[in-house]
C-alpha cells in the first residue's frame, strides 16, 4: 500500500526539487532559487505540483493515473468474477426448484436464518401457505425444505456481497479521487444496476408465489421476469467485464484497415448473438423448455415439429411455448457456433497480434465446448450438474466474445 501511495524513493532523491500545491504560497522560480520570497496569489490560487497536493487543510494523495486505473480496473474484474457467480447459483437454484422456499423478502432481517426448531417450523409453515407446496411440495418434510431454504437464502446473501462488492469500493474510490470523470458515470451506472438488480430479483419471486385459481400448472416464477433478472445481470457482468479489461490490458496499436473494421464489426455481432443465445435460456429455464424433446439434432421424428405453432395469436409461440422455445435456442446456438467459428478463420486471415489469436482461439474452444454440454443436457434429460455447467459454460463463452471485441478495440485520438 506505501508503494502505491507514495512517490518511488529514488524520484525524490534525484529530482531537482518537490514541489506543493500551497493555497497562497508562490512556485520558486527555481529549485535553487531565493527561499525567502514569498509572492502572494489569488485566492484559491495554487502552485504546481507533481504528487503530492495540500488543500484545504487535508492532505490528499493522488495515485498516478496509470496506477489508479489499474486498481480500478482489478477491483471491477473481482466484481464480475461475483456477478457469474451469482449468476451460476441462480442457475443451481432454480434447476433445484428453490427459488420459492423463501415467501417474503426483508434487507437486513432475513439475513439471520433460523436457528432452533420453533423458528424453522414457522418458515415451514409460512411456505405451507402457497401454491408450490399444495400443488407441488404438499409430501415435502422440514428437512427437504430447510435444503431448498438454504439454496435460495445462498443467492439472496450472495447478492448482498455482490451489492457491497460494488458500492463501498466505489465510495472508498471516488472520496480518493481514483476515478476519472468518465470512470465516475460507469461507476455510479453500475452501483445502480445493481441495486435495481436486487428489487427485480423480489419482482420476479412474486409472480411464482401468487394464486392461480385458473390454472392446474406447476407453480413457477414468469419467464418474463426471470429473463429480465437473467438479462440485468448479463448485462452488469458483460459492463463490468469491459470495464475492466479496457483498464487492464495494454491498447493494441493496429492498422486501420478495411478488412479489421470489418471484423471488428462482426465481432460485435457475433458477441450480441452469443447474448441474445444466453438471454434465451432463460425462456427455457421458465418454461422447462429442456424436456421437451430430448432428442437431437430432430426434435422427436421431425425437424420442424407439428407443435410449434399452437398458440393465437403467433407471437406468444415465441416467448410461451416450450416447443417454440426451445426450438428458438437450438436455432440461436448453432447460428452463435457457426459465426464464431467464421469469425476465427477471418481473424487468421489478418496479421492480428498474438494476444488476440489467443483470444480467437479461445473462443472458439469455448463455442465447440459449450455446443457439447448443451447437445449432453438435452439428450441425458437435463440433469442438475450437467445443466448448471452448461449455464456456466454460456457465460464463460460470452466472456471470450468480449475479451476478443476489447482486443480489437480502436484507439482514441
Amino acid at each position: 500500500m506505501q508503494r502505491l501511495l507514495l512517490p518511488p524513493l529514488k524520484d525524490l532523491m534525484w529530482s531537482r526539487c518537490v514541489r506543493l500545491r500551497v493555497p497562497g504560497v508562490a512556485p520558486k522560480a527555481q529549485c535553487g532559487g531565493s527561499y525567502g520570497i514569498r509572492r502572494p496569489l489569488r485566492p484559491g490560487q495554487y502552485s504546481t505540483i507533481t504528487e503530492v497536493a495540500l488543500q484545504s487543510g487535508k492532505g490528499t494523495v493522488s495515485l498516478p493515473s496509470k496506477t489508479a486505473e489499474r486498481v480500478v480496473g482489478r477491483w471491477l474484474l473481482v466484481c464480475s468474477g461475483a456477478v457469474a457467480g451469482a449468476v451460476i447459483l441462480g442457475g443451481v437454484t432454480r434447476l433445484t426448484e428453490s427459488g420459492l422456499s423463501m415467501v417474503d423478502w426483508h434487507l437486513i432481517k432475513e439475513m439471520k436464518p433460523p436457528t432452533n426448531q420453533e423458528e424453522w417450523e414457522a418458515e415451514f409453515q409460512k411456505y405451507q401457505q402457497f401454491p408450490e407446496f399444495k400443488i407441488l411440495n404438499h409430501d415435502m418434510t422440514l428437512a427437504e425444505f430447510k435444503f431448498i431454504w438454504y439454496m435460495e437464502y445462498s443467492h439472496r446473501m450472495w447478492g448482498r456481497v455482490v451489492g457491497l462488492a460494488y458500492i463501498l469500493p466505489a465510495a472508498y474510490f471516488w472520496r480518493k479521487g481514483w476515478l476519472s470523470r468518465g470512470m465516475k458515470g460507469r461507476v455510479l451506472a453500475l452501483c445502480g444496476l445493481v441495486s435495481f438488480q436486487g428489487l427485480l430479483g423480489w419482482y420476479m419471486v412474486k409472480s411464482g408465489l401468487e394464486e392461480k385459481p385458473d390454472s392446474h400448472d406447476i407453480p413457477r416464477v414468469s419467464q418474463y421476469r426471470l429473463a429480465a433478472h437473467l438479462g440485468s445481470a448479463l448485462v452488469l457482468y458483460c459492463a463490468s467485464l469491459w470495464t475492466s479489461l479496457s483498464l487492464l490490458l495494454p491498447q493494441h496499436k493496429l492498422p486501420e484497415t478495411r478488412q479489421l473494421l470489418w471484423l471488428r464489426r462482426f465481432a460485435g455481432g457475433t458477441a450480441g448473438l452469443v447474448f441474445l443465445t444466453a438471454l434465451s435460456g432463460a425462456f427455457v429455464a421458465g418454461l422447462d423448455a429442456g424436456l421437451v424433446y430430448n432428442s437431437f439434432p430432430k426434435m422427436g421424428e421431425s425437424w420442424i415439429p407439428e407443435d410449434l405453432f399452437t398458440f393465437s395469436p403467433i407471437l406468444r409461440n415465441v416467448f410461451e411455448n416450450p416447443t417454440m422455445v426451445q426450438f428458438d435456442h437450438r436455432v440461436l446456438g448453432i447460428t452463435s457456433v457457426t459465426a464464431i467459428t467464421a469469425l476465427y478463420f477471418l481473424s487468421q486471415r489478418i496479421p492480428l497480434p498474438r494476444r488476440t489469436k489467443m483470444a480467437a482461439m479461445t473462443l472458439l474452444a469455448l463455442a465447440y465446448t459449450q455446443v457439447i454440454l448443451g447437445i449432453s443436457t438435452l439428450l441425458m434429460y437435463v440433469p442438475t450438474p450437467l445443466a448448471a455447467t452448461h449455464q456456466s459454460g454460456s457465460l464463460a463463452l460470452l466472456s471470450g466474445a468480449l475479451w476478443f471485441m476489447n482486443e480489437l478495440r480502436r484507439i482514441p485520438k
